[in-house]
């Protein structure tokens, strides 16, 4: 049990494009077939923005529902933390447009770089400044507009991932045995090649050269990250189950990032946890980065598979390489 101010999800959001983006719309775009996607994923379709529609705009629409659903105003809250990888521009942060837009003119703003482990990276922060006496309300938001970052040609990358966002105010609480008990946060900068976007950056500046050779799309090694995504995800569950005080046979939910169903089945098996445990939204929505299991912890509770009481494990494993696993009390 963390010590210091005890924290809880007050409210959530989320915000999804309209447009579909079937696996038969990929067929007419790529060498695939829809059974060729969902035997090696699970997924079926994901959510892709309409031209002009940047991070920011998911993120202000999933904040204002997770603020509302607080019951608090945008001027209560006093920090907002983005989590993206495809932020609106190099600078300002997302965060700042969200801030403004949002009408939160108390609190400060920065974003979060951590791939798809934003969320819960995210949360782990969020929790500790919260402890630390140093806010009282915080947004976090895990938003992507990755439709843009996506080479659709390349039909190992461009069937997995989308758009979306999703929201959670993290704010005090006053029962200490409810909430975020507990956080874990990894990293491996050495498997930093497995996954990543090369250009755009200050090691690889945009070129003519580094657009025509699709340099600033998402370019992935899948079966080199689908054995440590398994190992750093199992082991992340199990640590933040011991820094909770649960064995594996008390989490009444499990939610991991929404990847790949066969990475997800390898951990449950890894962890002998039943898939009736496991929350699965995936198959609309494919990879949405760092608002996957934002995305996911907001449905699993409208839909009633989280509730008062349930014990619930977020986990999530991104490019850089970076893993992360928070223990909440519903």
């Amino acid at each position: 049990m963390k010590s210091g101010n005890p924290t809880r999800i007050a409210g959530m959001g989320a915000c999804l494009p309209t447009k579909v983006l079937s696996n038969f719309d990929l067929e007419k775009m790529v060498d695939t077939t829809d059974e060729w996607i969902r035997t090696r994923t699970g997924i079926r379709e994901r959510r892709i923005v309409e031209n002009g529609s940047a991070t920011s705009d998911l993120a202000l629409q999933a904040g204002r529902e997770a603020v509302r659903n607080a019951g608090l105003k945008p001027t209560d809250i006093d920090l907002v933390i983005v989590a993206t990888i495809t932020p609106d521009m190099s600078f300002p942060s997302t965060a700042c447009i969200v801030q403004n837009k949002l009408g939160a003119h108390h609190a400060a703003a920065f974003d979060m770089a951590a791939a798809c482990s934003g969320f819960p990276y995210a949360l782990s922060v969020a929790d500790g400044m919260i402890r630390g006496g140093a806010h009282r309300n915080i947004l976090v938001i895990g938003a992507e507009v990755l439709s843009p970052f996506i080479d659709w040609t390349d039909r190992s990358t461009c069937i997995l991932f989308g758009d979306g966002a999703g929201a959670a105010v993290v704010s005090e609480s006053s029962a200490k045995a409810r909430g975020l008990l507990a956080t874990y946060l990894g990293s491996d900068g050495s498997a930093a090649e497995i996954l990543k976007i090369p250009a755009g950056g200050s090691a690889m500046p945009p070129t003519q050269r580094t657009v025509a050779e699709k340099m600033h799309t998402v370019k992935m090694s899948g079966s080199e990250l689908f054995k440590i995504a398994v190992r750093t995800m199992g082991d992340a569950v199990q640590e933040v189950c011991k820094r909770a005080g649960w064995k594996l046979e008390d989490v009444d939910c499990l939610i991991p990032h929404q990847a790949n169903l066969r990475i997800i089945q390898a951990v449950a098996e890894r962890l002998e946890t039943p898939m009736e445990k496991i929350f699965l939204n995936l198959e609309k929505y494919g990879n949405m980065s760092a608002a996957s299991t934002a995305v996911a912890l907001y449905e699993a509770a409208k839909s009633g598979a989280v509730r008062p009481g349930s014990n619930v494990i977020l986990v999530a494993f991104g490019g850089g390489l970076t893993w992360a696993a928070c223990a909440i009390k519903w």
